[in-house]
């Protein structure tokens, strides 16, 4: 019998969001939930039949034509013209691991009842990730301003039976999913198309994701940084606590705590060293690894605060009488966390690619290139070009996109976040920077495999036992990239890298 996650007001963390995705969790409406979303429909409802005053987006146009008036028999068809004439989405496919985060991050936007939509359309998304009904979402189109229209368009087109939806592993029309479980399309109610499409969830579920995924490399890059240090040789004292009480950062002293608990026990660390001190990249791991830390945590304090909130528009205060255009489904709280954590995150690959370059370079009595037979050989030298070539592109993809922007709707949208281009930019560092400590991850087990008899920490050597059942020691040369791929999956078993 599945678990159950009941969609309520209660305080929503990433890490339970994680949860329930890797947990195959189902979605339940709360009754509270119900009982606001029914509550803010009925208020919206009456408003139309007693105020003449036009309301934005429920009783006039869009954007720039926010000034035309739209009867009242006319409004079902303008909220279904809305998503529709919306739904421009082009590029590369969303993966349906980001897509099932938009629907929950859409359903628990909507249950809030700030939005006026139906309890059917909630429940509609809801049926959807349960059965496992992913519409077909495309990665680019969206400004982050109003919100991400144009993905969000794609991701509710099925309730209208239009569009596609991956279903089972194969794309399918909607409408032939909507029959075989009996889904009536819905028929949108004044201001519902809005609701559904303005909205920060398409930048909400990439960045929940990467989120996700930060604190596990940054988990995965101490670990492999530990390694590296004692395959280099290296020297135990830059994380000795004293350095660090001096200059308190608090990822800084996680990450020198990190490191010396990774190190305890080991018989290479504790040796008598010969050299007077490290190079940066591995004397500076808490300085460096630690601030990533830091970037991580506040960001993820960001999207936390987002995940919680109502961002369409107008807003719906029932309790107050109110209905307001403003603008939270503007991107820019989002757009500028997504280029900090890209930023964050690419760091702990560039300082990742010169332990590597470290690594074979032929110092401390480690052969050049990491090579059995050199010369004959070329060993471990072109896996480092693989590495450099990787971190020179996440540089370039960390270039903000929060610092642009177009104008657009013929004005009336003159300053937008660009958050949904930060957010795919980010993903790519995420996956970019998973490739680089995956190659430190292949460099340092084949290092320290030159250190024999000698031996790392227990529970590093645990790391390298395992390793080395999926990842032979290279003797003479070898196609590496299967090798490389192998490391890649190898570094997403969470339970292995947690002390």
């Amino acid at each position: 019998m599945a678990k159950i996650h009941k969609i309520s007001t209660a305080h929503l963390s990433i890490d339970r969001l994680q949860q329930i995705i890797e947990n195959g969790y189902k979605l339940e409406l709360s009754d509270e939930s119900k009982a606001l979303i029914l509550k803010c429909r009925r208020y919206l409802d009456d408003k139309i039949k007693t105020q003449d005053e036009p309301i934005y987006g429920v009783s006039t146009g869009f954007g720039c034509f926010c000034d035309i008036s739209v009867s009242n028999e006319q409004l079902s068809i303008l909220q279904r013209n809305l998503v529709m004439s919306h739904a421009c989405g082009v590029g590369d496919r969303v993966p349906n691991e980001i897509v099932k985060l938009m629907l929950i991050l859409k359903i628990q936007s909507l249950s809030y009842g700030y939005s006026g939509v139906q309890l059917e359309t909630v429940q509609r998304l809801v049926d959807f990730y349960n059965n496992g009904v992913y519409p077909v979402v495309y990665q680019q189109g969206s400004l982050g301003a109003s919100g991400d229209l144009v993905p969000l368009a794609h991701l509710c087109l099925p309730i209208l039976n239009l569009g596609e939806v991956n279903y089972k592993g194969k794309d399918v029309a909607a409408q032939v999913v909507n029959q075989k479980f009996g889904w009536k399309p819905i028929t949108l109610q004044s201001k519902e198309g809005l609701a559904l499409l303005n909205g920060t969830q398409f930048m909400g579920a990439y960045g929940c994701w990467c989120i996700m995924n930060a604190k596990r490399l940054s988990a995965v890059s101490d670990v492999t940084a530990a390694l590296s240090i004692d395959a280099f040789d290296g020297r135990i004292e830059p994380f000795h606590p004293a350095v660090h009480a001096i200059r308190p950062h608090k990822g800084q002293i996680e990450t020198a705590r990190r490191i010396r608990e990774l190190l305890d026990g080991s018989e290479i660390i504790s040796r008598k060293k010969v050299h007077v001190q490290d190079p940066y990249s591995f004397r500076c791991v808490p300085q460096v690894h630690g601030a990533s830390k830091d970037t991580i945590a506040f960001v993820e304090s960001v999207f936390t605060t987002e995940i919680n909130s109502a961002t369409d528009n107008p807003t719906i205060v029932p309790d107050e009488d109110l209905i307001i255009s403003a603008g939270n489904f503007h991107g820019e709280p989002l757009a500028v966390a997504l280029d900090y954590l890209a930023i964050g995150v690419a760091e702990l690959g560039s300082i990742s690619s010169q332990r590597i370059y470290r690594l074979i370079a032929g110092k401390r009595d480690l052969p050049v290139s990491l090579a059995g037979n050199p010369g004959l050989n070329s060993g471990f030298m072109i896996p480092q070009y693989a590495a450099a070539s990787i971190v020179s592109q996440s540089k370039q993809l960390c270039t903000p996109a929060s610092v642009d922007s177009i104008e657009s709707s013929n004005g009336q949208e003159d300053h937008v976040s660009m958050g949904a281009n930060a957010a795919t930019k980010c993903y790519k560092v995420m996956e970019n920077t998973e490739r680089v400590l995956a190659i430190e991850m292949y460099n340092a087990v084949q290092a320290l495999d030159f250190r024999r008899p000698l031996r790392t920490s227990p529970f590093l050597e645990n790391i390298c036992s395992e390793y080395r059942k999926v990842v032979p020691f290279v003797e003479n040369d070898c196609v590496m990239y299967t090798h490389i791929q192998v490391s890649v999956d190898f570094l997403k078993q969470e339970k292995l890298f947690k002390a």
